[in-house]
């Protein structure tokens, strides 16, 4: 458990990286406010919460409505106590090539998955500055650096809250403010959003592998909230080997990917014509989904990148144990030679 109990409100907590990022904090004793749409997910999240040794407070509350953002963060701090960590994970998105989205679904995942973050962001600063304290987490995305095509919605929300939490957090910085803002760059995780993000690809929708847990991506959030100081979290190889890739050939991924992204994203099955789409209500609203989605055979629950990156300290350490032995077996063998 934490040293002393937090007040933590975790958007979009019923469900994927938002409820296992919740349940981790409840696991460290925290006070967690969960917000999201969707009562019956909410209801299961919180339970899961408790379950774990934290305590819960469900707010319904859809994040595109900047003063419903508001009104939940004044009843948190009313019924909790004051924020300390705010994280931002709620989103929507649209599985389609970018001429099949209208200009109505573009607009609805942008004020969910990109303005969602601004306005939980302006709460969680209202009520920190008076302190001078407080951790604000966004959940980004490696698509917050590289596009990947059926997902220009996403990308676009992912891309924009990449510049707006940079240009946050150098005024902070400015300000020499106690508050810290980092962000936390996602891999490809094994979430329910595959079975209810409105799509119109012709096979089933799917993350592009490799493919993680959710709780690999909560552990890196759990970590960040407790060490904002850095700017931001790398989670899994393939974010890591991506993010490197499109800093220093980007024209080569443009065409990689439009060779490889439409089908990467899917897989041989067809689309079951009935799934939900939670673009505009809840899937879970009389539902509980849970924290993981369908592709469990493929997920791999942990990650030897997020451990190298949390444990700076200690993989040195063993590269120079490991050194110093190669050092020293090499000498005996020279020894033992002459």
């Amino acid at each position: 458990m934490g040293t002393a109990r937090r007040v933590v409100v975790v958007t979009g907590a019923s469900g994927g990286i938002g409820r296992a990022s919740a349940i981790g904090f409840g696991r460290e004793g925290d006070a967690v406010a969960l917000l999201a749409r969707g009562e019956d997910g909410l209801a299961g999240a919180a339970a899961e919460v408790e379950a774990a040794g934290g305590q819960a407070l469900a707010v319904p509350v859809d994040v595109a409505d900047a003063d419903a953002v508001e009104a939940a963060a004044e009843r948190v701090e009313r019924e909790l106590g004051p924020i300390d960590v705010w994280v931002n994970v709620a989103f929507t998105s649209v599985f389609s090539r970018f001429e099949d989205i209208t200009p109505e679904e573009f607009k609805r995942v942008t004020e969910v998955s990109y303005l969602g973050f601004v306005y939980g962001t302006m709460s969680a600063l209202r009520r920190m500055r008076s302190r001078n304290r407080g951790t604000i987490v966004q959940v980004g995305s490696a698509l917050a650096y590289r596009g990947i095509p059926l997902q220009t919605a996403y990308c676009g929300a992912k891309h924009a809250i990449q510049g707006f939490n940079e240009a946050l957090r150098t005024e902070l910085l400015h300000e020499k403010s106690g508050i810290r803002t980092t962000m936390v760059q996602m891999p490809a995780v094994n979430t329910p959003q595959f079975s209810w993000v409105l799509s119109r690809l012709p096979r089933q929708a799917q993350p592009v592998p490799p493919i993680y847990q959710p709780e690999v991506a909560a552990r890196a959030v759990v970590h960040a909230a407790a060490h904002p100081g850095r700017r931001e979290y790398w989670v899994g190889g393939s974010t890591a080997a991506t993010l490197i890739a499109n800093a220093v050939m980007p024209g080569v991924l443009d065409r990689y990917l439009a060779k490889t992204g439409f089908s990467a994203q899917q897989t041989p099955d067809p689309r079951d014509p009935d799934q939900p789409a939670n673009l505009w209500e809840p899937a879970d609203r009389a539902r509980d989904f849970g924290t993981r989605g369908i592709f469990d055979d493929k997920a791999s629950p942990r990650s030897a990148q997020l451990y190298a990156s949390q444990h700076h300290r200690v993989v040195a350490g063993a590269g120079v144990l490991l050194a110093g032995a190669v050092v020293a077996a090499t000498a005996l063998v020279r020894n033992g030679t002459r």
